[in-house]
């Protein structure tokens, strides 16, 4: 982490051994506040500059001491003129000479320069991570935690100083030990060394800090930011977090039953903290590898949404969570298009927790498919890896992706990123035209598979079986057919029973002849066809013929009994009554018999 973030120091310095420190600028007075109480080391020194040099003075430096350059993550500078902020440029450079310690120019605003033989306020703003040590390094589960802090009693700086004086907030009165330096006064938790006379350039003199700090002391190793864009209307984030108790370690077991007890048991420990999402933020989640934290509960304030994360144990020094968090924001509130030039802005890092510690951040910007000339600017130094595409649903030619990384990042660096790039208006129909050929190839693949036949060789046992079921189902509609024809037989010869007219059913007989000869032809010559196919369902056939013959038969029996005796009277009303019965008793047996017969050649 250390490499990384000196090699975004090194990207920024332009000229780097051509400064010099100017020997006519002196600092008059510097009243310096560094800010103790939390996990982060906050300076704030406001410096009187006064420039003896005969022209004007555009910037000047600002320096930090070896022992202090490594734990540098930011650094800004302002004037106040009339109540009014005027913020001011600020890059690290490099000294010849000097190389061990680390140095800021500052750039005076060119309407503002520091005149010659004039005076100008300063106020110098840093953040320092990693400059509190717990001491002991160990603590079990009921100890409070205490931090070491080694610092400079002096303003550290090239220039001379005619006065000064470096306060020290720790937020406690539960101060074990301090450097004894005179002047030094300790008031309400407050170390004071100074005011001190003329101090010459670069003073040193090392103080401890030995004091009761409990606050959360939580930093992200690793935090995986995802920034999904979509042009119908959403932009979703996703962060992975890798989190850890950087606080001195829990030493012997944890007791849940005297966590729970005693409010003092685990005062170290963080249990839950907050975070601040976009007002806008819905659909928001909170996830570990288990699955979702139910625990965490989402309040809805005026100007964000406030998330309550609270893992599943309490975090005790040297303990690790991991856990994921996402939700939706609305596009219009960040994306602005003109024709097919879009710009999109917003925050590069989020809040994730109050005085927040991130060691390592990869960004990735997906934007949508079909976007080029993509131009970024950031307002803090990163490094741009390579572009990548991303692939998810629908996507043809990948969607370009912007990776980025970042170190040592605090909540002074949260910022926003612009983002210009190009968008064809064509590629809004992209997806829903794969959709729909998607959809179209699929019922034409269907249509074809159903349809047509892939076989390499016919398979004559298939042809043989589909012809014998064309043939048996043709049969089967003739016999139904000529059991049509057999009803109207027998509704005629209902009708001569009652009528007693011959003639009338001589002629109705006529076409029922002709009917019963037609479909009988025809299951002649299917029978021929089934003969040649099936010897077994031919003699089944035989066997339904017949039974169809037996059928027949009847009838002309019961035509016989009507015509030459029930007409003729040579028969008596109960003998014709028995004749009858029997008859239509018989040819209920044999319809029942065909109708089996039939069933058994499917």
């Amino acid at each position: 982490m250390i490499l990384l973030h000196l090699f975004l120091v090194a990207i920024t310095v332009s000229t780097t051994f051509s400064i010099e420190v100017n020997p006519k600028i002196f600092i008059n007075n510097a009243e310096c506040l560094v800010d103790l109480s939390t996990q982060l080391v906050k300076g704030e020194c406001r410096l009187s500059l006064e420039n003896n040099d005969d022209k004007p003075v555009n910037s000047v430096l600002y320096a930090f001491e070896p022992s202090i350059k490594s734990h540098v993550s930011f650094i800004s500078a302002h004037q106040v003129f009339e109540s009014n902020r005027l913020s001011l440029n600020v890059k690290p450079v490099i000294l010849s000479g000097h190389e061990d310690k680390q140095f800021y120019q500052i750039d005076f605003n060119a309407s503002r320069p520091l005149r010659s033989k004039g005076r100008a306020p300063l106020v110098v703003e840093y953040v320092l991570i990693n400059a509190l040590y717990p001491h002991p390094e160990e603590i079990t589960q009921k100890d409070r935690q205490l931090m070491m802090f080694y610092g400079n009693a002096y303003l550290y700086s090239p220039y001379k100083s005619l006065k000064s004086s470096v306060k020290f907030q720790t937020g406690t009165r539960r101060i074990e030990d301090y450097t004894n330096i005179n002047p030094v006064s300790l008031s309400s938790g407050d170390i004071i060394y100074g005011p001190f006379g003329s101090l010459e350039p670069f003073a040193y003199t090392q103080i401890s800090l030995h004091y009761d700090n409990n606050t959360p002391f939580l930093k992200v190793t690793k935090l995986t930011r995802t920034i999904e864009l979509s042009h119908w209307g959403n932009v979703a984030v996703t962060e992975v977090i890798d989190l850890v108790h950087h606080g001195a370690k829990l030493k012997g077991s944890f007791s849940r039953y005297d966590y729970q007890r005693e409010t003092n048991s685990g005062i170290s420990s963080v249990k839950s903290f907050k975070m601040y999402l976009p007002a806008s933020a819905t659909s928001v989640y909170y996830r570990d590898v288990i699955g979702n934290i139910s625990t965490s509960n989402q309040r809805t304030l005026l100007d964000s949404v406030e998330l309550d994360i609270r893992p599943r144990f309490p975090l005790f020094g040297g303990w690790k969570t991991h856990y994921t968090i996402g939700y939706n924001v609305p596009a219009y509130e960040y994306l602005y298009n003109s024709g097919e030039d879009y710009f999109l802005k917003m925050r590069l890092v989020d809040h994730l927790y109050d005085n927040m510690i991130i060691e390592d951040v990869t960004v990735r910007i997906i934007l949508p498919e079909g976007s080029v000339d993509l131009d970024l600017k950031t307002t803090h130094p990163i490094i741009r890896l390579p572009d990548s595409l991303h692939y998810t649903y629908l996507d043809t030619i990948g969607r370009p992706t912007i990776q980025l990384q970042m170190s040592n990042v605090v909540e002074s660096h949260i910022s926003d990123f612009e983002l210009k790039y190009k968008f064809p208006k064509v590629f809004m129909f992209h997806e829903p035209l794969i959709v729909i050929i998607a959809i179209y190839i699929l019922f034409l693949t269907v249509i074809i598979w159903v349809r047509l036949d892939f076989s390499i060789a016919k398979d004559g046992q298939s042809e043989t079986r589909q012809r014998i079921s064309g043939i048996i189902s043709a049969i089967i509609h003739h016999f139904e057919r000529r059991a049509s024809v057999y009803n109207s037989w027998d509704e005629t010869l209902n009708k001569l029973k009652h009528s007693k007219d011959v003639s009338a059913y001589n002629t109705a007989s006529k076409q029922i002849q002709a009917d019963y000869k037609n479909e009988s032809t025809s299951i002649n010559e299917l029978a021929t066809k089934l003969k040649t196919e099936s010897s077994e369902l031919s003699d089944k056939l035989n066997e339904v013929q017949k039974a169809e013959k037996n059928l027949k038969e009847l009838f002309g029996q019961t035509q016989s009994l009507y015509i030459d005796k029930l007409i003729t009277g040579k028969v008596g009303r109960n003998q014709f009554v028995d004749l009858d019965s029997g008859l239509k008793r018989k040819k209920d047996e044999c319809l029942e018999k065909i109708n089996q017969l039939l069933k058994s050649l499917n």
